[in-house]
């Protein structure tokens, strides 16, 4: 079977000033379905780098990304921008909720995008917050939620697309040990439920819940 990401020969650089970074250095990577990925590596090891070209946020210098078996390497942003409405659910570990809206707003935003009616997208959006565990804070804004249950509005929002790939960008990083430990544990039932998820981490505590961990240092894959 064809892997969900298979990343082909990746290079990333960037220009800052005078100085040519070489951020990727051919990556190769295959994460198949339903597999849980922790990426380790220090700072400047380019693990957030590749999270961003997975997530479409970003795209490769050279080399190929496939996702679903899709070549989505060269596309434009417009199409990278659809791709990441309708497959790829990403979780930051700033949060990135919208202050003013309500959880429930936050959550029912992708659905927007994809032009969703409203009574579905509320019903999703209500289902999916019952299912992290803030069916009774849908009305409440981010600033009286507390860390923890920020992160959890976070992964109801990227699940609420069902999306075939979960990006986690150092999930459990601005919450305290206890706190993460139960952020861990609802991306462990998200795994035993089938969902394919990428994190990156520097802490190989917090990668010790993942199926498989790839270490990442100078821009390659070890």
């Amino acid at each position: 079977m064809n892997p969900l990401v298979d990343v082909r020969g990746v290079t990333k650089e960037y220009i800052l000033g005078e100085t040519r970074v070489q951020a990727l250095r051919g990556v190769e990577l295959a994460v198949r379905q339903g597999e849980f990925l922790s990426i380790m590596g220090a700072s400047g090891s380019g693990k957030s780098t590749l999270l961003h070209i997975l997530g479409c946020l970003d795209s490769p210098s050279t080399g190929q990304y496939f996702l679903n078996g899709e070549d989505i390497s060269d596309l434009d942003d417009m199409a990278l921008s659809r791709i990441r409405s309708l497959k790829i659910g990403t979780v930051f570990q700033t949060f990135n909720l919208i202050p003013e809206y309500s959880v429930l707003e936050n959550v029912v935003l992708p659905l927007v995008y994809q032009g969703a009616a409203e009574s579905e997208a509320k019903e999703r959006a209500l289902a999916r917050l019952e299912m992290v565990g803030l069916g009774s804070r849908t009305k409440h804004k981010p600033r009286e939620l507390s860390g923890g249950e920020m992160q959890r509005a976070a992964i109801a929002r990227a699940l609420v697309i069902n999306p075939l790939l979960v990006l986690a960008d150092e999930p459990t990083g601005n919450l305290d040990s206890a706190t993460g430990k139960d952020i861990l544990r609802l991306f462990g039932d998200l795994h035993a439920g089938g969902t394919t998820i990428v994190m990156v981490t520097h802490d190989s505590g917090v990668a010790a819940i993942s199926q498989r961990v790839v270490e990442m240092r100078d821009g390659c894959v070890l």
